[in-house]
């Protein structure tokens, strides 16, 4: 299960990254002359931003699984990566469709992210005690 995170957490990370980019310039121009376009490019933003962290979060969850952390790394991983669907996955469709009622969803993101680093510092909790 290391393997599948690592390379998750590459393709989340590689695609962080070109959502980014393209919020910074693509975006940018298309949203521009729409009156709530500063929202909309902040929700991307936070979503970009959310995004690559929890790209990286991901690779942290791998390391733990390979190192023999059990369980709750696994949970780790998979909430992870449930947040960044969840979360960031609805600010960029709401900032590209301006349908506010997806918001609905984001805290559902941010819960998993919540779970997922108690996963991290339950599975960092097991490593000590077998250090």
């Amino acid at each position: 299960m290391a393997r599948i995170f690592i390379i998750v957490s590459g393709l989340l990370g590689f695609s962080g990254v070109a959502l980014g980019a393209f919020g910074a310039h693509g975006l940018q121009s298309r949203l521009g002359a729409l009156p709530d376009a500063v929202k909309r490019l902040d929700w991307w933003n936070t979503a970009a931003h959310y995004h690559l962290t929890h790209a990286l979060a991901l690779a942290l969850a791998a390391w733990l699984v390979h190192r023999g952390a059990g369980a709750s790394a696994l949970v780790a991983g998979g909430a992870f990566v449930a947040g960044v669907a969840l979360f960031s996955g609805s600010l960029y469709l709401m900032a590209v469709t301006g349908h506010t009622k997806l918001g609905v969803i984001t805290p559902f993101g941010g819960l998993f992210f919540l779970v997922g680093w108690g996963a991290i510092m339950v599975a960092g909790w097991g490593l000590g005690a077998g250090s």
